[in-house]
């Protein structure tokens, strides 16, 4: 196949990271095994360098003429909406890299390998949000995938992550099987694999009660299934707060953020632009799910008193509001989508600078927090922090004027206004219930006493500057909500 400058320029931030990649592992593999250097441990360097790459291509893609281009035989998309979803990653990419760092030094995962794992994970899903065919979208997901596989495990020494790593893998082959077997029946039936072959190929299909029709709807089926299961939307969420409390915290954040990102945004495209035809279809699956998400996710966070399993059920309840959005297919939806998946990262970023933060100090060694319980009396210790915390939760909880009450009310107004009623109704409901458990928190923080006050171990300047500015934009940003709407109405105008 002949290879074009349109195909390089399509692909010249993802060629130029996987080229820095190459060189930073040639770079660690070459001086951590070197005698003369006294074998010296390069994670905070490569981690370093990769933050640098990555704000490199951040400027590639914002100094990149965007246009309609279809690129590597039409295999991959590069426009308006893709180079912004690759902004979005990125940047979150970068945001996570300085949250990752305190808590590597302080835990010793000194294998610079990891960051390198972590950057080709992100390559990948760079590679999903452009993908325009049946053959790159299922390759790139499992490039994605099998990085997760490694990086829910990587740390060999804990039962917790090998068992989380081993049932990540066994749920996720499966849901990669799934996927496949779905696409095969596409292929199978039309003989086709480029997106815009079948939006073409479905226009006035769906007009005929054919055979056809039917299977086609059932390779549909399958592969939505799939996607919901990346998304750990219920009820095929069983593997997320396995895998999210026994994997290390970083990598937690990671899988609770990135991947998210790619998925929603292919699913944007995949369902309501190349295969609308099919949207009753997808509207049914998402808005059933969208039920068993909230409640799962909702009562499922009361029973939980580890962290990360909280974090988990938090985020099952999220994507179930964000499935009423993809249900109900309208612009103002799509918008509001947009908006909740930007707030959600503000969410997810400024809980786990929190949660890497709070690290209790038992001379000589200091520890994370795994427990709930272990917030007793922060307002004693730590009353900013503690303040921080009760921000992101009434915020994530929808108490107006935060930022989480307009994500939400977003997503609920254009429901209301498509008729679906009983379920707008049943979402409020659910977020009333669920500020119960944020409550339980702000009480643990507040009003429970003990007799020996945890000492609290010191914040990283850098953390704390982050840290503010994620609780600035959580807090403040109502006042001019334009600098994310404007952004969230040019994705979904363009989508």
């Amino acid at each position: 196949m002949f290879i074009s400058i349109y195909d390089i320029f399509s692909l010249f931030a993802e060629i130029y990271a996987l080229l820095c990649i190459t060189m930073l592992l040639i770079y660690g593999v070459l001086h951590s095994t070197s005698f003369y250097l006294g074998y010296p441990t390069l994670h905070y360097n490569v981690a370093l360098l990769c933050f640098q790459t990555s704000i490199f291509s951040i400027l590639i893609l914002l100094y990149s003429s965007t246009f309609i281009l279809f690129s590597w035989n039409q295999l991959l998309i590069f426009n308006s909406f893709t180079s912004d979803i690759k902004l979005i990653l990125l940047f979150s990419f970068c945001l996570w890299i300085l949250l990752s760092l305190p808590y590597a030094i302080n835990e010793k995962l000194i294998s610079f390998e990891y960051w390198i794992l972590a950057f080709l994970a992100v390559v990948g899903m760079l590679l999903i949000a452009q993908a325009c065919d049946l053959l790159s979208m299922y390759l790139a997901i499992e490039f994605q995938s099998l990085i997760f596989y490694i990086l829910a495990s990587f740390k060999r020494t804990s039962e917790f992550s090998t068992e989380a790593g081993l049932k990540y893998f066994i749920l996720g082959v499966f849901s990669s099987a799934l996927l496949l077997f779905g696409l095969s029946i596409l292929y199978t039936l039309t003989g086709l694999t480029n997106f815009y072959d079948y939006s073409k190929l479905f226009t006035g299909l769906l007009s005929f009660s054919s055979a056809l029709s039917y299977a086609i709807a059932f390779g549909f089926t399958i592969i939505s299934i799939s996607f919901l299961f990346k998304l750990s939307a219920a009820p095929f969420h069983i593997w997320s707060p396995d895998v999210y409390d026994g994997a290390p915290t970083i990598t937690t954040a990671f899988f609770s953020i990135m991947p998210k990102i790619t998925i929603l945004s292919l699913f944007l495209r995949f369902c309501l632009v190349y295969f609308h035809d099919f949207f009753y279809l997808w509207q049914n699956i998402f808005l059933f799910c969208a039920y068993i998400s909230i409640l799962f996710g909702t009562f499922g966070a009361f029973q939980q008193k580890k962290w990360k399993r909280f974090i988990a059920y938090s985020s099952i309840s999220h994507i179930g509001f964000i499935l009423i959005g993809l249900g109900t297919g309208e612009l103002e939806s799509i918008f509001g989508v947009l908006f909740y998946v930007m707030i959600y990262i503000i969410f997810m970023l400024g809980i786990f600078f929190i949660l890497i933060s709070l690290r209790h100090l038992n001379f000589p060694n200091h520890q994370q927090i795994r427990y709930l319980k272990d917030l007793v009396s922060l307002y004693e210790t730590n009353y900013m922090l503690a303040l921080s915390l009760t921000l992101f939760l009434f915020s994530m909880a929808g108490i107006p004027p935060l930022l989480g009450f307009f994500s939400k009310i977003f997503i609920l107004l254009p429901s209301i206004q498509s008729g679906m009623y009983s379920l707008s109704i049943f979402a409020v409901l659910m977020s009333c219930i669920s500020c119960f458990y944020y409550i339980r928190l702000i009480k643990i923080m507040y009003f429970d006493k003990v007799h020996n006050l945890a000492v609290v171990y010191p914040i990283s300047t850098y953390s704390s500057l982050i840290l503010s500015l994620l609780v600035f934009l959580s807090t403040f940003l109502f006042f001019d909500l334009e600098l994310i709407l404007l952004f969230s109405a040019r994705l979904a105008l363009i989508i």
